[in-house]
């Protein structure tokens, strides 16, 4: 073995052994919100919102809680985000500001501009070299500690524009990668600035039996699409055949479970899946074990974490925010409930409602499954339809056909109050029978929705697509790529383009 992996082998085995006696509680948390408002006490936004005077209460939390409201992005970005972008130093955080992430904006339109400092570049780096402890407890062999790590993601090629610069975020960490990193990790710098995913996909391909690949990481759509063609292009049983070193999958960004059938088809042998917590807005946490359900929270990486009770105290139908001040910290959250996440962290955003729902598994652990989106649900008559109830009812129908339902979008027709569902299968089977089943499958998981499909909500629609319609769509409105994903609820906006595409080109 290489001495670079028999150092990255004793440096697992070590980090495993620290980590595990670390306790992450509610101090740390404390600690990572005191030293953020340390850092920004004499800011603009520190100096408006008295953060040098926080610091000498004993009751911080509660006294950043009413003096911090709450907010989600087109506000945060209206009131304090803008100017930064705009180059206005010492606004939200010390200094100008110099990178900006631009997410995928599955939930609106436009991509959003999240703030990288060089602080929270440095805690993506450290919690990525805490994550290789999990490897630890996995008892890989010596070879696969040679191997090299495949991280499918955007395009490291980021825009200048006058103060600062913008791009995919594996885009501003990949700038920052060590040198010494940089040869074990794969694509070349040649693929990885590329933008367009149709030029990209075919170079990795062409690539492929070059390298010896041990770890791939990055957005199921794409990682497990480019197995598939690495397969068909070589003709091969398997993807193993190879990579033989091909151990371990590091997954994130949207729901794994339905990818899970076309990725064990393309095997030659189990694969290690790791689920990740990882957000442009911050490295929220990952799956410290395969044996676990769920992702540990991390408490100790500058990010305060707060926790809205998803249900009618605090949220409107629409999944407006009723109260701009009230949330949980980590110390009175409880298991089994939804929780819209606010973030505090070390890039100048403060209590930023991300809109994403997570849910706890183990408080004791902050082990969390993430449950949904605050604006990916549906609710036409009151049947609080959740992402995860989405999730779990397609996973019970795909799973009783042994079919593959990866791809799918579902959105709500206001004039019938219907639930209009279009799933991508590439078997021939019967939407009837498929929209039946699962609504009976819905309605067992949800009262909700069982009660007003009983009292007058129609049975949902259901359009049965090839999963390659999927991807023509993300490539006809230019979101074609290792960062973008089909919006699993669509709003009124995202549902009409989906309708004209699927009538343009004959679906419909």
């Amino acid at each position: 073995m290489p001495i670079i992996g028999k150092l990255i082998q004793r440096s697992t085995a070590i980090s495993f052994k620290r980590i595990s006696r670390v306790s992450a509680d509610y101090k740390q948390q404390l600690e990572a919100l005191r030293q953020n408002i340390e850092v920004a006490k004499k800011t603009n936004f520190g100096q408006h919102h008295s953060f040098a005077t926080l610091l000498q209460k004993s009751d911080l939390v509660s006294r950043y809680q009413q003096s911090v409201p709450i907010a989600e992005y087109d506000e945060y970005f209206t009131n304090w985000l803008q100017a930064t972008i705009d180059g206005k130093k010492d606004h939200i955080w010390p200094g100008r500001i110099k990178y900006f992430a631009l997410s995928s904006g599955t939930t609106g339109a436009p991509s959003k501009r999240i703030p990288v400092t060089t602080e929270m570049i440095r805690s993506f780096q450290r919690v990525s070299l805490r994550q290789f402890s999990v490897l630890h407890e996995l008892n890989l062999s010596d070879s696969f500690y040679s191997a090299k790590v495949l991280a499918v993601g955007g395009s490291t090629k980021l825009k200048k524009i006058d103060h600062h610069y913008e791009g995919d975020l594996s885009g501003i960490l990949k700038k920052h990668t060590s040198l010494i990193a940089a040869p074990f990790t794969k694509p070349s710098k040649k693929i990885t600035k590329l933008k367009d995913w149709k030029a990209k996909l075919p170079m990795m391909v062409e690539e492929a039996p070059k390298w010896d690949i041990g770890i791939m990481a990055g957005i199921p759509s794409w990682c497990v699409l480019l197995l598939e063609e690495i397969v068909k292009h070589y003709q091969l049983k398997n993807i193993h055949e190879i990579w033989p070193n091909f151990q371990v999958y590091v997954h994130g960004g949207v729901y794994m479970d339905p990818f899970v059938e076309r990725l064990k088809k393309i095997s030659g042998k189990d694969v290690v899946l790791l689920d990740t917590y990882l957000a442009s807005e911050g490295y929220f946490g990952y799956q410290t074990s395969p044996k676990r359900n769920g992702m540990t929270l991390l408490m100790n990486n500058s990010i305060f974490f707060e926790f809205i009770p998803f249900n009618a105290e605090y949220f409107t139908e629409s999944g407006e925010l009723k109260h701009k001040n009230k949330a949980y910290t980590i110390s009175e959250v409880r298991a089994g409930i939804d929780y819209a996440l606010v973030i505090s962290t070390n890039a100048g955003l403060w209590r930023y409602m991300i809109g994403d729902l997570v849910r706890f598994l183990d408080t004791t652990t902050h082990e969390i499954i993430i449950a949904g989106r605050i604006k990916q649900f549906l609710s036409l008559c009151g049947e609080h339809l959740s992402l995860d109830n989405i999730n779990q009812g397609l996973k019970e129908v795909s799973s009783r056909h042994q079919l593959s339902f990866s791809e799918y979008t579902i959105h709500a027709d206001d004039v019938d109050l219907q639930h209009c569902w279009y799933i991508g299968c590439d078997a021939h089977i019967a939407d009837d029978s498929i929209i039946e089943e699962l609504d009976a499958a819905l309605q067992a998981i949800n009262d909700d929705y069982a009660y007003v499909r009983k009292h007058g909500m129609p049975m949902p629609s259901l359009k049965l697509l090839p999963t390659n319609v999927f991807y023509t769509y993300l490539e006809s409105i230019g979101k074609l790529g290792a960062q973008n994903k089909i919006p699993r609820v669509m709003n009124k906006d995202q549902a009409k383009l989906w309708r004209q595409f699927l009538s343009a080109n004959g679906y419909l």
